[in-house]
This record gives C-alpha cells, sequence and structure tokens, in this order.
C-alpha cells in the first residue's frame, strides 16, 4: 500500500489515499505503522475517501488502534495532500469527519502548494453531558477535579472529540507523563478525554501542551488548540481570537460571535511517500 508522511506542527500522521472504505483491519495497521521503532512511526493514520456529502472524508485510527472523531492538524494533512497531489483545484473544499460533519476548508497557495489552511471547525459543544462528561451543566467551566491526590480545575469543550482544558503555572514544562494518563481515563469522561494544559501570556496568546486520547503526548493538536480558546474566553482570559501556542508551533484560532463556529488557521507539510504492507 503507498502511504505518505505528513504533519501539521509536528503531529504526525501516515496518509493513505486511494481506499473506497476504510479497511476493515485499519485498527491493526494503525497499531502497527505508528509504531515508531519497527514501523513507519506517527501519532495516528489518516484515510481520505469518497464521500457523498463532501469532496472527501477524512477517517483517522490514533496509534493505539483506537477511532478518533475529529482531528484538526490531521484535517490540515488532508487540505494539503489533495490540493498539491492533483486530486482537486480549488482553494476551497469540503471534508468530512465522524464527529464534526461536513467541514468547509479554505486553502492559501502559493507557487502551486498549500502553504496554510484555514478550517471551520464548526461550533464547539459545551453540554457537559454531550462533551461528554458526567457533569450535567452547560457549560462546564472551572470545575473541580482531583487526580492523584491533587486538586485542579478544568473546562470540558468537545470540537467533535473530547477535551479537557486545565490551567497551569507553567504548561511548557509541566508533567504531561505524569498527569496526562490519570486525566484521560478520569470517571469524569465516559469517553476518556484529550487533556490540554494552559498557561495564559496575555489575551491573544496562550502557551499549551497536550495529552491526546489514544496518542499520549503530541507536538500538537488542532482540536485542543480550537478548545483551549474557547475554554479561556468562557472563563474570560483571552478574546475571541488568539494564537495558541504549542510545542511544534503556533495555530490561530478565532470563535466567531457572528456563527458560534470555531476557526483553525496553521500550515501541514509533506514528508515522504512510500510504500508498506
Amino acid at each position: 500500500m503507498e502511504f505518505t508522511k505528513m504533519h501539521g506542527l509536528g503531529n504526525d500522521f501516515v496518509v493513505v489515499y486511494g481506499e473506497q472504505e476504510l479497511p476493515a483491519n485499519a485498527a491493526e495497521l494503525a497499531i502497527k505503522w505508528c509504531d515508531r521503532f519497527f514501523g513507519i512511526g506517527a501519532d495516528g493514520l489518516v484515510f481520505i475517501l469518497p464521500s457523498d456529502t463532501a469532496d472527501f472524508q477524512m477517517r483517522i485510527i490514533n496509534s493505539d488502534g483506537t477511532e478518533a472523531e475529529q482531528c484538526g492538524n490531521a484535517i490540515r494533512c488532508v487540505a494539503k495532500y489533495v490540493y498539491d497531489k492533483g486530486h482537486i483545484d480549488r482553494e476551497e473544499i469540503t471534508i468530512r469527519t465522524i464527529g464534526a460533519g461536513v467541514q468547509p476548508v479554505q486553502l492559501t497557495v502559493k507557487d502551486g502548494k498549500v502553504e496554510t489552511v484555514r478550517v471551520d471547525m464548526g461550533e464547539p459543544q459545551l453540554d457537559g453531558l454531550k462533551v461528554p462528561t458526567t457533569i450535567d451543566a452547560n457549560p462546564v467551566v472551572n470545575e473541580p477535579i482531583e487526580v492523584g491526590g491533587s486538586g485542579f480545575r478544568f473546562t470540558a469543550v468537545s470540537m467533535g472529540n473530547p477535551h479537557c482544558v486545565i490551567y497551569v503555572d507553567d504548561a511548557v514544562s509541566f508533567d504531561l507523563a505524569a498527569w496526562g494518563p490519570k486525566m484521560e481515563v478520569h470517571p469524569l469522561f465516559p469517553n476518556k478525554t484529550n487533556v490540554e494544559f494552559a498557561t495564559v501570556k496575555d489575551r491573544r496568546h496562550v502557551d499549551m501542551r497536550v495529552w491526546e486520547r489514544g496518542a499520549g503526548p503530541t507536538l500538537a493538536c488542532g482540536t485542543g488548540a480550537c478548545a483551549t480558546l474557547v475554554s479561556s474566553v468562557l472563563n474570560d482570559v483571552t478574546d475571541r481570537e488568539a494564537w495558541i501556542s504549542l510545542k511544534g508551533g503556533d495555530l490561530y484560532i478565532e470563535w466567531s460571535e457572528e456563527d458560534n463556529h470555531v476557526y483553525m488557521s496553521g500550515p501541514a507539510e509533506i514528508v515522504y511517500t512510500g510504500t508498506t504492507n
């Protein structure tokens, strides 16, 4: 099978184009190919599939074999792939994901290649039971959570997948490995959760580090950046537009008052192509 290795701010994927449907052994392939020592190495395996309602459909399998409903960095990679590889020649396209439905995508093209991608990530889901959490509140903001004998406060946001945003003194040096795994499987989150640890620098800049559900620590998380911006607005610590700085780089996130949609802008890169079995 032919694949392309891609990344969005270091959040990397094995991308496969040409299948007509998700392979029955997709989970097995993801575990095998995403292994960084015995496989290609990636945070997830992405299939670009046909769609009856959009230009393309994206399905993403995490490195542990579980399927993610949505992935902001992956959708930028998909957009760049289909344009740069000549599968579409328009700079406004649509991509369907199982978590957010049909998503409009705008491409900024330079010298025939996609330079940046702006994705309509849809409306954030703030109802606690629908994120989902076990808390019957809308929104779930600054709620207490106890993990490993220590207390934190979190805000819950779904961007088609669940997120738990926690503010800490120094997100850059925060011990993800100590707290991320415990938060991911906390009983408050019936479908597990992605966990963002954030530090607000000013009303237009936030440092964030992420523990991704099913993948662990990654260099970037697009939906996590969106959730962090929404959480920061709800907690009144940033404006509705801000730069979210991740380990792999920065994303510009906007939460529109006009349509309540969140918009994510950032790059994607093709690393190499190859074949595997």
